[in-house]
């Protein structure tokens, strides 16, 4: 019986994808649950399972097809036997190409089996293909196509840019009273909830707070209506290979330190592997971005459309200030909260990261939720 590949479901704001790699070619027999292809959207790496076993009978859409939701992309016979059991022989092992490597090496018609991987278990990253590509002292150039996420980065960038009146207020905040208490209790929350006591529970706490008081940063415009939202749902941007991702924490404020930390380790961990589902990174109403973890000290975060302000941390340095007429030194960070001021004033915004930074510097607040 022949039964139809289609492509899964995507979501209303998804209007189309692209096929990556087949990973198995016709006529080849697949197990049910096999990922097929993964299909590339501007969010997220979706994979593609047989649903039930059989031979590949047939590829209708090849590598780099453009598709939409539900588009039959191949067939494949459930009547078709696995090939016989032949006599194992040691194979060479293939290397092993993280998805952004992968594109690459296809692009430039290299060969995977020549490079060394400088990634974890010996993967190959984006940045050993280039090497490979470009031996040391030749000059050349590359041209690439832009995956599906880059290109939707750069389109809400300017779209951010164009449409909204963006600025930016600093503050710095003094880290010593969170450092001492994440070092008190640390091993104690780890051993008790399975997961590490990070700093950023901390900001979104603190940034939940201040929307409570502040509730414009919690708003977006929507044509000539301002749309309040009654529930936090905070973007948490995180790296990845293929670009920055921003999955999103629902209902924010009714979640504890601990199951804010364990979000963000599983959102970390799936957005690596591109295994994030498309409606985890839709929606939210404010967004917080780390630029510290790469060693950035100040940054202008862009607003995340269609919200209205985005909270910056940055790198954590021990510097000298004054406290009660003395000089000490204390771990210092810079906060930068970037809005929409059509939405929002000045006078809020400064206010808004003044009480981010107090819940910060007295952390009891937040477990007191004063």
């Amino acid at each position: 019986m022949l039964i139809e590949v289609k492509v899964p479901q995507l979501s209303e704001s998804v209007s189309e994808a692209t096929l990556l790699t087949w990973n198995r070619k016709e006529g080849e027999y697949v197990e049910r649950g096999e990922n097929l292809i993964d299909i590339e959207t501007d969010k997220v790496v979706l994979e593609t399972p047989a649903v039930q076993a059989g031979l590949l009978s047939r590829i209708l859409k090849e590598e780099g097809s453009i598709v939409t939701s539900g588009e039959v992309i191949a067939m494949l016979d459930t009547e078709g036997k696995p090939p016989e059991a032949k006599a194992p022989a040691p194979a060479p092992e293939k290397p092993i190409l993280m998805p952004a490597a992968k594109r690459h090496v296809e692009a430039l018609g290299l060969n995977a089996e020549e490079m060394k991987g400088s990634g974890k278990g010996g993967r190959i990253t984006k940045q050993d293909v280039i090497a490979h590509a470009k031996p040391e002292g030749e000059r050349g150039t590359r041209r690439v196509p832009m995956s599906r996420v880059r290109a939707r980065i750069a389109q809400r960038l300017v779209e951010s840019q164009r449409n909204a009146a963006i600025l930016t207020t600093f503050n710095e905040v003094d880290m010593h009273a969170v450092v001492e208490l994440r070092s008190r209790y640390r091993e104690r929350f780890e051993k008790e909830h399975g997961v590490k006591l990070g700093f950023m529970s901390f900001f979104v706490k603190a940034a939940v707070s201040a929307l409570h008081h502040f509730p414009m940063l919690n708003a977006s415009i929507e044509g000539n209506d301002i749309v309040h939202h009654d529930y936090f749902d905070i973007g948490i941007a995180v790296g990845t290979e293929r670009g920055l991702v921003v999955p999103v924490l629902r209902d924010a404020d009714k979640l504890s330190f601990e199951d804010i930390e364990k979000r963000i380790v599983d959102f970390g961990k799936r957005a690596r592997e591109g295994k994030l589902a498309l409606d985890e990174l839709e929606g939210g109403t404010f967004s917080i971005t780390n630029g510290g973890i790469y060693g950035s000290m100040l940054s202008t975060p862009i607003i995340n459309p269609p919200q209205s302000a985005i909270l910056g941390i940055h790198a954590m340095k021990e510097r000298p200030v004054v406290e009660d007429g003395k000089i000490v030194i204390r771990p210092m960070i810079y906060l930068a909260l970037s809005y929409d001021h059509r939405l929002i004033d000045g006078r809020e915004a400064v206010q808004a990261l003044v009480a981010i930074k107090e819940d910060i510097e007295d952390p009891t607040r937040l477990l007191l939720e004063i």
